[in-house]
């Protein structure tokens, strides 16, 4: 090989190239296995589908291998991701997932972030973190690379696994534990440019999405954890989704659940009655009150009763800790608490509901709770923006079976905070136009966000502008879900007989199954057709089985591969194979001959 001239060894290399792909892509020598029975702890289509086609397994709760057939897809998926994000002018970075947690203390973040973060010590007991997000990471490396306004904008982007404790994984790889990440970071000399650049990263997102067949939309959300003071969701509209989305088809209008408006109608004023102690044997729901009162659910107060975990203000940001505290929220009856909003009224870094024992050290009951009498120094006390305008509620006396009738704000209690703290629901006002708003399921697939100087103020990054001023750097945020995105795709694409993957994320874009029967006749047309499509560079698994013809194509269907093209006795002896459209079902016969790659990369939408 040595003496070989420099062109014959290119020869050579290719061709083995070719005979190896070849023969890893022959399903006899593959490393799948599929299933035949829905698996019972799979409660969606897609994590059915991403199990039985032999995509995905997982390994604990959570946590999931990904198989040959998807990793090509999750490939597929990342390497779409990657043009539209290199096309606006991205800058691929690799950052570590492992990170000191002096980083995160920097921030602030190191203890306001929960058990959701896992933490762990070097051999040398020094702090660290498994990361499930790379703001503080990237920020620091921002800052001692950049230096004056000349070296912005500036776009980072990286495809990276992270990991956060969620208390609750579901849905196959809709939530999971360990995921991977498209995390992209901008950076500006003031808040104009960072508006100009989220406009351009949102429509590098509407095109990968539409690329991957789906048809997300944008929709306000919160900030949360990341900060910053704009925030949107793409939402892939799905019958299985976790996330709750209002729209109005009048104006538009579109948000988040946690965030959406709503127009609330205000009562008529009334005189305000003396109170009345009432006895409400077993009336312990807003349901039951109105029921046995014979009174609309408007005309009562809810209590609701929560913990929030605060930042401690008292110590410096490097070293912040956290604290608890009581949050009593009132609602009018008919309506639901929003904990986002809630939250956000607060300033809480995270909320759970209070346990008995919380609510009656406050000198309130679980299920008869009202503001009326409670510990005010032990508790912060916070009403919906609704409750001063509703007149002569009924609400909780704080002892077992008894309410109060004619309870009025600002007669008989204050509140700490007056905030819109309610959810809004189907049928509810459009806040814009005042048509009906419609709630509907979807799945996050993607967000980005405004975070300002939030970073870059705490952790000390800044530029130089053109006076030679040294000023904070502006950030932006973006991320995607790459395999939430690939359960999305199968949400959308999959009918009774498995996935009917868009040809820009397939595992393969053909498969073409050798039913030749033992007969080295039509074996070798098969391999022949083979070998064709992949030297005109399609993607092709051959499924060279010895095998009924229906568990092949039963497998085919379920993989969702685009193309089914079938080789057997009756066709060659015509001259011709079987092409089959795996999303629509449609057959036809190709010719064998020097068109054959040509029309299969016409179905195959190559």
């Amino acid at each position: 090989m040595k003496s070989c001239p420099n062109h014959v060894r290119i020869i050579i290399a290719l061709l083995v190239r070719v005979r190896v792909t070849v023969l890893l892509m022959r399903l006899s020598k593959f490393f799948y296995q599929t299933l035949r029975e829905p698996q019972g702890d799979a409660e969606i289509p897609s994590h059915q589908l991403l199990l039985r086609a032999g995509l995905i397994r997982q390994v604990a709760s959570g946590i999931f291998a990904y198989l040959p057939l998807g990793l090509r897809v999750k490939r597929h998926i990342e390497e779409i991701v990657r043009e539209e994000m290199d096309a606006i002018g991205g800058q691929e970075v690799a950052l570590p997932v492992v990170q000191p947690a002096d980083l995160w203390r920097e921030s602030g973040r190191w203890q306001q972030i929960g058990s959701d973060m896992a933490r762990l010590k070097d051999r040398n007991g020094r702090d660290l973190c498994l990361a499930m997000t790379h703001e503080e990471v990237v920020t620091s490396l921002i800052r001692d690379v950049v230096r004056s306004y000349r070296q912005m904008p500036c776009l980072l982007y990286q495809i990276q696994t992270k990991f956060r404790d969620e208390p609750r994984p579901r849905g196959g790889l809709i939530r999971m534990r360990e995921f991977t990440m498209k995390d992209g970071y901008s950076f500006h000399v003031d808040a104009g440019d960072l508006d100009d650049w989220y406009e351009k990263v949102f429509q590098a997102y509407t095109n990968i999405f539409r690329r991957c067949g789906l048809d997300a939309v944008a929709v306000r959300s919160d900030p949360g954890m990341m900060g910053g003071s704009d925030a949107h969701e793409f939402i892939e509209p799905a019958p299985s989704g976790e996330d709750t989305i209002l729209s109005c088809e009048a104006c538009g209008y579109r948000a988040n659940r946690q965030v959406a408006r709503f127009g609330k109608d205000r009562p008529t004023a009334e005189e305000r009655l003396p109170l009345e102690d009432l006895h409400t044997p077993g009336t312990a729901t807003i349901d039951d009150l109105a029921r046995f009162l014979d009174i609309p659910a408007t005309k009562t107060a809810k209590a609701v009763f929560m913990v929030a975990t605060v930042a401690d203000d008292q110590v410096g940001a490097a070293d912040r800790g956290t604290a608890d505290r009581f949050v009593f929220a009132v609602l009018r009856g008919d309506m639901e608490l929003s904990d986002t909003k809630l939250a956000n009224a607060v300033g809480a870094l995270r909320l759970r509901p209070a346990t008995p024992e919380e609510i009656r050290a406050v000198g309130a009951e679980p299920g008869f709770g009202s503001p009326l009498g409670i510990d005010r120094s032990r508790s912060l006390l916070v009403v919906d923006d609704l409750i001063p305008v509703c007149f002569n509620l009924v609400a909780g006396a704080n002892r077992i079976d008894y309410h109060v009738r004619n309870v009025n704000y600002g007669r008989d209690y204050e509140a700490d905070i007056v905030a819109d703290i309610a959810a809004a629901g189907d049928g509810d006002a459009c806040p814009a136009c005042g048509g009906g708003l419609r709630a509907d399921q979807g799945i996050e697939v993607g967000n980005i966000f405004k975070l300002g100087d939030k970073y870059s103020k705490a952790m000390n990054a800044g530029y130089l502008d053109q006076e030679n001023v040294s000023r904070p750097i502006v950030m932006g945020c973006y991320g995607i879900g790459i395999d939430r995105l690939m359960a999305s795709i199968v949400e959308r694409h999959h009918d009774d007989n498995g996935i009917c993957w868009p040809a820009a994320a397939a595992p393969f874009q053909v498969a073409v199954i050798d039913l030749s029967g033992g007969d080295p006749r039509v074996s070798d047309v098969a391999k022949s057709v083979y070998e064709t499509l992949v030297s005109a560079e399609l993607d092709v698994l051959f499924d060279d089985r010895d095998d009924r013809a229906g568990v092949k194509f039963n497998d085919a269907d379920l993989m969702g591969i685009p193309v089914r093209l079938t080789v057997g006795r009756r066709g060659v002896e015509k001259g011709v194979v079987e092409l089959k459209i795996r999303r629509s079902g449609e057959m036809s016969d190709v010719p064998l001959g020097d068109g054959l790659a040509e029309a299969v990369k016409a179905f195959s939408g190559t």
